[in-house]
């Protein structure tokens, strides 16, 4: 149907169609194209920041007015998300056919009601005819028929708006998969620090409670099988061993979902499940070493949080 419309081959369509699949996109783009006609020129330019939904603010000429739901449609289609601004212009090369006409009966009519008003005020106004030519009915202009032609011409510059705009989504989606990247490794390496410094954790612990216990206690009131059994029961409580593994397996999820089929959505439900490990690691971390460790890690992650509130 587009094809047949707008005079483009399929593939043109295809091609920058194509740009929305598989990778990551920023929500902020821009994209600008003309095409000329021997009646007109057609300038498009599309602008879009964050958003949740679309918002879409369409500005197009008066005699394209009962295609704007096309237009929008196209844009839904197309755009998906973002808070977008589209402003069409058209430039018309053949200006006689958008001249101006006269009511030369109408503008002598007001011309001399307005004089004789002014003779009897006493005002001396040398700008009546100005004032005439601004009143209602005086200066009328040829209305614009839409052609089938024009539509297309139109479509053709819009269409090719979208495409600039696409691209310039998908090198910035490319500059903040880098960083989403990058930040993300920074976790998986903080992991790996937090797995080099667990190794004494727990002998600590043990020996921490043992201490206590001998100054309060006493070392020969000591149920030394009972102690064991408490022992276990509470350093079971602060292993961090599965969160260490879900961790790591959300990082690398979101890893492939970056190359992959990942969106802002998905990237965020994802992030969460980073953020809930972390948050668990430190509070059942109970070493000061760990719990540096998992503050650098929310830093990290907070960030990758912002970046992801601009991916589409």
């Amino acid at each position: 149907m587009i094809e047949r419309l707008v005079g483009y081959p399929l593939a043109f369509f295809l091609r920058f169609l194509s740009l929305s699949l598989h990778m990551i996109q920023s929500m902020t783009g821009f994209g600008l194209a003309t095409h000329e006609s021997a009646k007109a020129k057609y300038t498009v330019e599309i602008k879009s920041l964050n958003s949740k939904f679309l918002e879409l603010g369409l500005k197009l000429p008066k005699s394209f007015s009962e295609k704007e739901l096309v237009l929008r449609n196209e844009c839904t289609r197309l755009l998906e998300r973002g808070k977008v601004s589209i402003i069409i212009t058209v430039e018309y090369t053949d200006q006689v056919a958008k001249a101006a006409n006269i009511n030369k009966a109408l503008l002598t009519a007001y011309y001399e009601q307005l004089k004789q008003v002014a003779e009897t005020l006493g005002d001396k106004s040398e700008n009546l005819l100005q004032v005439v030519l601004t009143l209602p009915e005086v200066v009328t202009y040829a209305e614009e028929q839409l052609e089938e032609a024009d539509w297309e011409d139109l479509l053709k510059a819009f269409y090719a708006a979208v495409e600039h705009f696409q691209s310039f989504r998908k090198d910035e989606g490319e500059t903040l998969k880098k960083d989403l990247s990058a930040r993300t490794n920074v976790i998986v390496r903080l992991l790996g620090e937090v797995e080099s410094n667990e190794t004494s954790r727990i002998p600590l612990i043990r020996e921490r409670i043992a201490h206590y216990l001998d100054e309060v206690v006493g070392k020969e009131n000591i149920d030394k099988n009972r102690f064991e059994q408490e022992l276990i029961y509470y350093i079971d409580k602060l292993d961090i061993t599965e969160e260490k593994v879900r961790l790591r397996t959300h990082c690398n999820y979101f890893l492939e979902a970056l190359e992959g089929k990942g969106n802002g959505k998905k990237l965020g439900f994802i992030s969460q499940e980073m953020g809930r490990e972390i948050n668990t690691l430190g509070s059942k971390a109970n070493d000061a070493e760990i719990q540096q460790i998992v503050v650098q890690m929310k830093e990290e992650l907070e960030k990758i949080k912002e970046q992801l509130l601009n991916i589409l």
